[in-house]
């Protein structure tokens, strides 16, 4: 197992300090499961990076614990070698303790320095593929480029596998950097190689007690982490609420009642805001505008993202901006959060100068349910008038409906549906409104793309450069 931590803050070589480990060693600790080591495949003022290499006693690994699944075979033959899991997670929280807890007494006034960090892992186990990687690290503020890995290179008609490899880059602190990964590498895996007790709620909020209380995936990653012990996730989530100050009722419905069963395939809605939030970070968006914003779910997902420092929502339904306000507890929020927040009554068929001046708007599941006749007007405000320098736009893909069971031949997804593209259509569409406004556009799928049918939902990313 493999993780490279990379910074280009100069002095760069003061990632030594911050990690505890000097760039002209190459260190070896002992660790459950084998040895870490730790060196420096680049060392200079401008570039530093470190590598923690993890690598594993077959023997040590049997004797372990739960390693390897169920069956009698699969605690000798395993990727727990080779991919990144909670072994590396504890691994990393050995080895580099003291930047895990901020200390730095070297250089203590670094411990608080957000730094500009790339963090790759060659082959990480991702249940749920790419685009849980994207929903679990885009809303702290990561660009994640999380690629899947082919079944077996020669055979592509096999398939991905469930592993990819990752990159993160963002600005953070050092301690933010590797707690992210202490509980988010599990929960991408959803195993750990060691039993879970009482002690893992304290570890589980020790190392994210600042981010994941208001996490848009809190329950996802506290149910994996803690493998799914339905005690231990309450527990665990009542704590949480109060360090977030929720109130009790909000736990009522917090963990379902099969909280010890695997979990499910990522719904949808959750995929099309993982796919939604890595579009707006591939673009280094930072003013984000939620064009029809209904009840706020897209919005309490961009307003987790500390990247997000100014988040606008805008619907044309009064009612539904009163649902959002309540999604995201405005009259809770304290007085820099709710300054990040606004939000407003406007239609899109219509000019509104509002809309000017941000980096980047979402029409997440919007123009579906705009009137033929009436989509020229809304292209005119959106990317004529409103112009922001990226358009996020997702749509559902007819041709998939054929794989939803009780779905009649020729209907629509949703009763207030207008229209349904497909995927030819949407390209048209794209092509024509870029062309017409001085956009580029690429098309990304959302969900699995079926080989037959496409994917479920369809996205595209508006692109032109600033002027």
């Amino acid at each position: 197992m493999l993780l490279t931590i990379t910074t280009t803050a100069p002095p760069a070589t003061d990632l030594g300090y911050l990690l505890h480990k000097h760039p002209d060693r190459v260190q070896a600790f002992d660790v459950t499961a084998g040895t870490a080591y730790v060196c420096y495949p680049e060392a200079t003022d401008e570039r530093c990076t470190a590598a923690l290499l993890l690598e594993i006693d077959p023997i040590a690994l049997v004797r372990g614990g739960p390693s390897g699944g169920d069956f009698a075979l699969g605690r000798y033959v395993n990727d727990r070698p080779y991919a990144a899991s909670s072994m590396l997670a504890v691994a990393l929280a050995k080895v580099f303790r003291s930047a895990l807890n901020g200390k730095c007494d070297a250089k203590p006034e670094l411990v608080a320095t957000p730094l500009p960090l790339t963090l790759s892992l060659p082959a990480v186990p991702c249940r749920g593929g790419a685009a849980l990687a994207h929903a679990l690290f885009a809303p702290l503020g990561w660009a994640v480029e999380a690629t899947p890995i082919p079944l077996d290179e020669r055979f592509p008609q096999w398939g991905e596998s469930r592993y990819v490899s990752l990159t993160l880059t963002g600005t953070h602190r050092l301690a933010d950097a590797l707690s992210h990964l202490y509980v988010l590498l599990p929960a991408l895996d959803d195993s750990k190689h060691y039993w879970v007790t009482d002690e893992e709620v304290d570890k589980l909020l020790r190392a994210g007690g600042d981010w994941l209380a208001t996490h848009p995936e809190q329950t996802l990653i506290t149910r994996r982490f803690l493998r799914h012990r339905a005690p231990l996730v309450r527990t665990a989530i009542a704590r949480l609420a109060e360090a977030d100050d929720a109130p009790a009722e909000a736990l009522d419905n917090a963990v379902p009642d099969d909280a010890d069963a695997p979990d499910k395939p990522l719904p949808l809605v959750q995929l099309r805001h993982g796919a939604v939030l890595a579009a707006l970070h591939s673009v280094g968006a930072q003013r984000v505008a939620d064009l029809g914003c209904g009840d706020g779910a897209l919005l309490a997902a961009l307003v987790a993202d500390r990247t997000f420092t100014d988040v606008v929502g805008v619907d044309v339904s009064y009612r539904a901006l009163e649902f959002a306000a309540r999604r995201l507890r405005l009259d809770r929020l304290g007085e820099k959060q709710r300054e990040r927040i606004t939000l407003f009554q406007s239609a899109l068929t219509y000019r509104d100068d509002r809309l000017a001046g941000y980096d980047a708007a979402v029409l997440m599941e919007v123009v579906e349910h705009v009137d033929p006749p009436r989509l020229p007007a809304l292209e005119r405000c959106v990317f004529g008038y409103a112009a922001p320098r990226a358009v996020v736009v997702t749509t559902p893909n007819a041709e998939y409906n054929v794989r939803y069971e009780g779905l009649a031949p020729g209907a629509l997804r949703h009763r207030d549906h207008r229209f349904e593209w497909t995927r030819a259509e949407f390209a048209a569409w794209t092509a024509k409104t870029a062309g017409t406004y001085g956009y580029a556009v690429r098309h990304l799928p959302v969900g699995d793309d079926d080989p037959e049918v496409g994917p479920p939902t369809q996205l595209a990313l508006f692109t032109k450069e600033a002027t």
